[in-house]
């Protein structure tokens, strides 16, 4: 029996990873649902692009179980794949780096081409074919011949969304898709992820910051900090949160759990008295 929209494509058990001993992610566990849009959200250093690296193999939890699941409901941890399985499993994924990262000799119809020839023993023709059909679905199919010195960044993102579904993957990570962009270019990005998984029956998992723009397209919302899910749910819920953490993110606020200044010696332990003004005391009549 096919599996429904409610079951999981990836899930996070009890995962733990981190550098030396700074702690990344502690014990987490989460579910990117099948079928929907996944939003990762949280201050800066919180791990989100660390959970697009775990999915797809780059790094490896030292704790717990990181979960691909087929099909049949049959699933493999993606930490304990061998190299030639860790490069099964990413055949079923794309992945659109932040910026693009899109290679500069090559124009943009041979970038879109770039994993079809890498990874699939097709035609010319069907190269052909396939690429353009993918530019046409972010519309450009129209730039094929240009290079990526000639595009903007907007439409560099597209082309590169565009190489990411290149082999029809099931699931699509995005690392900061709206990072950079102008309204109108983000909020193409926001539609073009929203229609691409309802039509290509994708399952979509992102990093954003931007609140709006991911509200309006997220299905599911998982906002991380100190390691922790902090909250998950659908965007309404967690807008509604009442979580000190949780509340201080969505709506912005500058004070709340999450601090301004680095934790370190106070003022007084470092200067021995209290540090001077910015500006001295016979300039501040100038700007009163």
């Amino acid at each position: 029996m096919a599996p429904s929209f409610s079951d999981p494509l990836v899930e996070l058990r009890d995962l733990t990873f981190g550098y030396g001993e700074r702690v990344i992610l502690d014990g987490v566990s989460l579910t990117v649902p099948r079928g929907k849009v996944t939003a990762l959200m949280g201050a800066s250093g919180g791990g989100k692009t660390t959970i697009l690296r775990l999915i797809g193999g780059q790094n490896r939890a030292q704790k717990g179980e990181l979960r691909l699941y087929g099909a049949g409901g049959d699933h493999v941890d993606v930490g304990a794949l061998d190299q030639e399985q860790l490069y099964a499993a990413r055949r079923r994924m794309g992945m659109l780096f932040q910026f693009g990262a899109l290679f500069a000799d090559l124009s943009v119809f041979e970038n879109v081409a770039f994993p079809l020839r890498e990874h699939a023993n097709l035609s010319d023709g069907m190269v052909r074919d396939i690429v353009l059909m993918k530019l046409n679905a972010v519309g450009l199919r129209g730039a094929r011949h240009l290079m990526p010195s000639e595009i903007s960044g907007g439409m560099a993102r597209r082309v590169a969304l565009a190489r990411a579904i290149a082999l029809d993957p099931e699931l699509v990570m995005y690392d900061e898709p709206f990072s950079g962009l102008d309204p109108i270019s983000l909020g193409t990005a926001a539609r073009l992820i929203r229609q691409l998984n309802d039509s290509m029956g994708l399952t979509s998992v992102f990093v954003s910051h931007e609140l709006e723009e991911t509200f309006q397209i997220a299905d599911h919302v998982i906002i991380l900090a100190n390691g922790k899910v902090a909250a998950q749910g659908k965007p309404e819920d967690v807008r509604k949160s009442e979580d000190p953490l949780v509340s201080q993110y969505v709506h912005a606020l500058p004070d709340g759990p999450v601090r301004f200044h680095y934790p370190g010696p106070t003022v007084e332990q470092d200067f021995g008295v209290a540090p001077a003004p910015l500006v001295p005391p016979s300039r501040l009549g100038a700007w009163s």
